[in-house]
This record gives C-alpha cells, structure tokens and sequence, in this order.
C-alpha cells in the first residue's frame, strides 16, 4: 500500500528541472562557421604582339628601264603579323594611322616629279570588317597622314592582327625624285573611340 502511494506521488510531481540541457539551451554543436567576402578587379588591358617585321624595306622604287623607266615600280604587297594581340573587354577597335613615303629632299618638285608615294595599309583580323587606310599625299609630300578605326569587337578577344601594305603609286603618275623616301604606319588597339 505505501509502494502504491508512493508511486502516484511521483507521477503527480510536476517535472520541474528534468528537461534536456540540450533542449533548454538550443542546437549546440563542435563545429562553427563564419563567412569572409572576397573581392578583386581586372582592370580594361589591350596588348599589341611584337610586329613580326620593325621594318618594311621596299628596295629600289622606281623602274630603272623600259617604257616607264623612273615611275614607280610594280611593288609587291606587303604584309607583316602582330600576332597575340588581345583586348580583355568589348568594344575594343583597331585604329591605323598611315604616312606616306616622302622623299627626304625638301625642294619642291618640278612639273611631272613627285616626292611623295603613296599606299594602302590593311589592318585584319579585329572586329568585323578589317580598318583601311588610304595615303593621299600631294606631289610636294604636303597631307601625308591619313587614319581610320575598324569595327569594334563585340567580345574580348585573343588573336592576331595582319597588317598589308598595298597599291604604290605615286601623286600624277610623276616621276619620282631621286633620294631616301620613309613613312611610317602606326596600329593602335583600344577601346571605340581609339586614340590615336
């Protein structure tokens, strides 16, 4: 009888104090975690490949016999590779700049003599259509310089860039004046508008 009362006892006591520690004080665990944010930036960075010629030496200009014996020859097209060029952006262009060959004699040339030649420089292999240049230099070598930019590339881009020089002639059909003649072309890669 007293077993019995004591057992009635002790299921009538309100369980005050047995709860769970674990589930008095939450969720623990033996691993913590924690974030850091990380961040960077890469800036906009166009490269030229190294030009696989530094110079383009045309050798004797004119015909030195025949019919048309001091005008300008027919001169083969030259051509030359800036290969490994890249733009890390879109919206990069190739912009070139071309000079004509002018003579090194600063006298004004006579009637039918011309100091000056004229080309056509190409550059390909950027954007969606190449970027032409067209000298257009007078028979006294004044207006030499002549620019234009190509398409932009829609993408960054890694690849080469062909470069061509094309279509001597000389202003007037003249003859051309005996002496050392030099032009330069420069290729700029960049983003639209490039600076030139």
């Amino acid at each position: 009888m007293k077993s019995g009362l004591l057992k009635s006892m002790l299921t009538s006591l309100p369980l005050v104090g047995m709860a769970s520690p674990a589930l008095a004080q939450g969720a623990v665990s033996d691993t913590a975690t924690g974030q850091v944010a990380v961040s960077g930036s890469v800036a906009r960075l166009c490269i030229l490949g190294e030009p696989s010629r530094a110079v383009i030496d045309l050798g004797q200009m004119v015909q030195t016999s025949g019919p048309n014996v001091g005008r300008i020859a027919a001169l083969a097209t030259e051509t030359l590779s800036l290969p490994g060029s890249f733009c890390n952006f879109a919206g990069s262009a190739v912009g070139v700049t071309a000079s004509a060959l002018v003579g090194n004699s600063t006298a004004t040339p006579p009637p039918g003599f011309a100091r000056a030649v004229n080309y056509v420089a190409t550059a390909s292999g950027w954007g969606s259509s190449g970027t032409v240049v067209s000298t257009d230099a007078s028979s006294d070598g004044s207006s030499p310089d002549a620019s234009a930019i190509g398409s932009a590339q829609a993408a960054p881009k890694l690849g080469d860039i062909d470069l061509s020089l094309s279509a001597f002639s000389t202003p007037g059909n003249g003859l051309l004046v005996a002496g050392n003649y030099s032009g330069l072309v420069t290729v700029t890669l960049g983003p639209v508008p490039v600076s030139e």
